[in-house]
């Protein structure tokens, strides 16, 4: 484990820290004055506890069954229950830096302060994290309001020493044994926090944050592969200069323009033309890639607002104020955060879809301006990357399926007391299929680019500096070269890693500089 510890305060948290507790495994610990705040808010619960009148979530029923006033010795009953019956999760489970986001970011709102919950549940929070327990969750259970009810409550439910967990070694294991091995004491829910433990966006909102860090990524890479084909296809790069740009002065335009210009610094092959009739203007699919490209880093900049602000939240309800009040809500409603998991889900399939469109028309005789077909060793022995476009393909129209919002989505539920949801944990599980199948994509373009760079290089002409380094990196990575037909997918696979690692930008920027 990463001997790096985020200290969890009063104030939310960053990304780079959801990031570092839910990949990296960083330590937790509870700041004094989050200690404090969760002191300080605990009494207000108490006394309120005390009172005869029924209080929401401190001594009623929930949801539905709020107009029961629930009387003092069925109170610890009542939040072992509500952890107990929302643990109701089905399918597959969830992936471990899912659930420690989750975690992560529900320790994150408790120790604000405005929950209610008592400081040893909280520390009880951090030391199961510490102890790289990572409690089972399934995928199917949120409907991304009143929180991620099913995955928090079989969170939850390990703190309590019930229910199933996976250990530090990869083993699923009682939860109660684990706790005992790693010497934490389960905690015995009082008043409101069971339901302080349930009511947030924590599962939508990590998986947002660890999207955006592999899409920032994969960006980068996608404006290097543009580059690539753009020089394999003989394209111009005249269409990428800053005075373009400067008139329709979207940031991300500007940037992707700017990356791409740089990975073509030096090449011998943009702008050879050997068509009878010379090309005035390159496709689409090449000369718009910034437009494209740069429209998708604009998004990704909105939603990184939206999550640093979410991440400064405290979602809970209700919510202990500052002046001692504890008020009903309904900030746990995950709208925000559903509606740009799904703009994401959007742009990352059209940014798959243009990969898709460049490396057909590398592999086409008729548009790829002197390649051979499928950029084939001998065209008709060879097969070259025809069923490698087939898989990008594929990839490229379930993805156009994964851009389908499920925010516009809601289904009812609790007896229509909750009659409006957001669906947010929806989109964001199908975000993470995108993501992984943006990643493939761009990696069968990069593999074809690098294939079609290496044969003009062959013809005499010569590469970018920084193309030459890409090629040089894949290939080293395990990705051949041109030549015979040759089993396809352990090459595909080796680009897949070589993108996914972010290995592509690694070997460029030392001969570009930083990529934006």
């Amino acid at each position: 484990m990463d001997m790096h510890t985020v200290v969890v305060g009063t104030s939310g948290t960053t990304a780079d820290d959801v990031v570092a507790v839910a990949r990296h495994g960083a330590r937790v610990e509870l700041s004094t004055a989050a200690v404090d705040a969760l002191a300080a808010s605990r009494l207000i619960v108490d006394a309120l506890a005390a009172k005869p009148e029924p209080v929401y979530g401190v001594s009623t029923g929930f949801g539905a069954l709020a107009s029961r006033h629930i009387s003092t010795e069925l109170r610890a009953q009542l939040q072992r229950n509500i952890v107990r019956s929302h643990a109701a999760g089905m399918g597959p489970r969830v992936e471990r830096e899912v659930v420690r986001a989750l975690m992560f970011l529900r320790l994150k709102t408790v120790a604000s302060g405005h929950t209610g919950v008592r400081p040893e549940v909280a520390q009880t929070m951090a030391d199961v994290l510490n102890a790289g327990i990572t409690p089972v969750v399934h995928e199917y259970g949120s409907l991304g309001c009143s929180g991620d009810l099913a995955p928090l409550s079989h969170c939850a439910l390990t703190l309590m020493g019930e229910g199933d967990a996976e250990g530090p070694d990869g083993t699923v294991r009682p939860a109660g044994e684990l706790l005992a091995a790693h010497g934490i004491t389960p905690v015995e829910l009082r008043e409101k926090e069971g339901l302080a433990l349930l009511n947030g966006t924590d599962g939508m909102l990590g998986m947002l944050v660890m999207a955006l860090a592999d899409l920032r990524t994969l960006y980068t890479s996608a404006d290097i592969t543009a580059a690539l084909s753009l020089e394999a296809l003989l394209g111009t790069e005249k269409v990428l200069a800053p005075e373009l740009h400067a008139i329709r002065p979207h940031p991300g335009q500007g940037a992707s323009a700017d990356n791409m210009l740089r990975v073509l610094a030096g090449s011998g092959l943009t702008g050879h033309h050997q068509d009878d009739a010379p090309r005035v203007q390159d496709a689409y699919s090449v000369r718009c890639a910034p437009q494209v490209n740069g429209a998708g880093r604009d998004t990704l900049d909105y939603a990184a607002v939206v999550a640093s602000r979410e991440l400064a939240s405290s979602v809970d309800n209700p919510v202990v104020l500052p002046d001692g009040r504890v008020e009903s809500n309904g900030n746990f409603h995950g709208a925000p955060v559903a509606y740009v998991l799904d703009f994401l889900a959007i742009v990352a399939a059209d940014l798959g879809s243009i990969c898709e469109r460049r490396t057909d028309r590398l592999l086409d005789k008729h548009r790829s301006h002197g390649l051979p077909p499928f950029l084939a060793d001998d065209a008709g022995v060879d097969s070259g990357l025809m069923i490698a476009q087939y898989t990008q393909a594929a990839l490229v129209s379930e993805m156009k399926r994964l851009a389908v919002p499920a925010s516009a989505d809601s289904i009812p539920s609790s007896a229509m007391q909750e009659d409006h949801v957001s669906m947010g944990w929806s989109a964001a599980r199908k975000l993470r299929t995108a993501v992984d199948n943006l990643t493939r994509i761009v990696a069968v373009e990069l593999y074809a680019a690098t294939r079609a760079v290496e044969l003009r290089a062959a013809e005499g002409l010569v590469p970018a500096p920084a193309s030459q380094a890409a090629v040089a990196a894949l290939r080293a990575a395990g990705a051949e070269g041109p030549g015979p037909d040759r089993f396809l997918a352990p090459d595909l696979a080796a680009a897949d890693t070589f993108v996914r690692e972010g290995r592509l930008v690694a070997a460029v920027e030392p001969v570009t500089g930083p990529l934006a």
